[in-house]
């Protein structure tokens, strides 16, 4: 209708001719100021129609679209706090893969654990929600793409799912613990139990295959951390890797502004997020480095596409 009344009046305008020399400009103008409202109008519906016909949700929460926990299980009250884990995915051939491996049958076995999944892209994948839903865990899912001038993939993603926490979570009276968890990496089943949802204040623990280490994890005297056993950076404040710590809610809600934000790209991502949260190392809860073996029970690994080929034969893939 909108439409229909712009081409309606359009095709009433004057014409050079009828605008005369002398007034023509002036005349154009009036038409011009006449006809704006109506194509801002015009823009402002192209726009909602965009992005109401997208699947998924955006990032922006503080709006009634906004997405919710999705509770396919009811929370067990005797297992203690609650674990939110954030895992940003995006499109690529061992995704499927990888999260029916290691979260899909891993996570599901964790009882208060609620899953924050954030697609890298315009909209969000089918096959993800639907290994999502057999899961049987609480989630939301939702689609973001990189702001200009992140420095790398995700960083936005943990911060719209940051964002999304303090949104829905302010008001959490059960207790919770914040861990990023990548969709790659590989997770013994205990260490959300024995260390995630234990965490007070600030955890952190051993990661296995971190960059070119065997094992990066904190050097700890007295039950305190002195120091880095790693190899990258070992002068760095926070020396862990991303799936080496996790924050208790409350952490995240005082300090509301901590993100990954674009100043963090001249340091590590973890180092410039963690300082945010005006800790020093010797104030975080170390984990795992008095058991007798010592072992490690999160590997940052990486699925490796060696390189498909042929045709997927009817087969959902990516």
């Amino acid at each position: 209708m909108l439409g229909a009344k712009l081409a309606d009046y359009l095709l009433r305008a004057p014409s050079p001719k009828q605008l005369g020399r002398s007034s023509g400009c002036q005349n154009a103008m009036h038409y011009v100021k006449r006809c704006l409202p109506f194509v801002l109008l015009l823009a402002l519906a192209f726009v909602l129609i965009r992005s109401s016909s997208a699947p998924g949700h955006a990032w922006k929460f503080l709006n009634a679209a906004a997405p919710q926990i999705k509770q396919l299980s009811p929370d067990d009250p005797e297992a203690g706090p609650t674990i939110i884990v954030i895992t940003p995915t995006h499109k690529r051939p061992e995704r499927f893969a990888d999260m029916t491996r290691l979260f899909s049958q891993t996570l599901s076995h964790i009882k208060n654990l609620h899953w924050v999944v954030i697609e890298d892209a315009n909209v969000t994948s089918p096959v993800v929600e639907r290994i999502l839903q057999r899961s049987g865990l609480p989630y939301v899912y939702f689609h973001a793409t990189t702001e200009p001038g992140m420095p790398k993939r995700g960083w936005t993603h943990r911060n719209r799912a940051l964002q999304f926490i303090r949104e829905n979570y302010k008001d959490y009276k059960k207790g919770a613990v914040v861990y990023f968890a990548d969709d790659d990496n590989s997770y013994d089943i205990r260490i959300f139990d024995q260390y995630i949802r234990r965490v007070k204040r600030l955890g952190i623990w051993a990661v296995g295959l971190a960059g070119s280490a065997a094992v990066e994890a904190p050097r700890v005297a007295n039950k305190t951390i002195v120091g880095w056993d790693v190899v990258f950076a070992p002068g760095r404040a926070f020396a862990t890797d991303m799936a080496g710590f996790a924050l208790n809610l409350k952490e995240i809600l005082r300090v509301p502004t901590a993100s990954f934000a674009q100043r963090c790209a001249k340091s590590s991502p973890e180092t410039c997020f963690l300082a945010q949260f005006g800790m020093k190392k010797e104030e975080a809860e170390p984990f795992g480095y008095d058991d007798d073996p010592k072992e490690v029970l999160v590997w940052h690994t990486k699925t490796r596409n060696i390189g498909t080929r042929g045709s997927a034969h009817g087969y959902v893939v990516e």
